[in-house]
């Protein structure tokens, strides 16, 4: 019995850190797509003559420092 119980432990367990860490892909997606979002609204804005170039830049080092910790997977979705 205690073998089976331990057994049901560790795929609880798995299960939760497999959840875990597709929850926090999904997080760094939602956040990737924002900050595309908001680089792409910067533009827009510094193009139609009511931005700066700061604030273009300013989104675009947002969005290079995400990808650079976790990855442009979210570019591709």
């Amino acid at each position: 019995m205690a073998g089976f119980l331990d057994r049901a432990k560790e795929q609880a367990q798995r299960g939760l850190t497999q959840g875990k860490q597709k929850l926090d892909e999904v997080q760094a997606q939602r956040t990737g797509a924002d900050l595309l979002k908001r680089l792409g609204a910067a533009y827009y804005a510094e193009r139609r003559g009511s931005g700066s170039p700061e604030a273009t830049q300013q989104a675009l080092q947002a969005l290079e420092s995400h990808i650079a910790a976790n990855g442009d997977a979210f570019l591709r979705s």
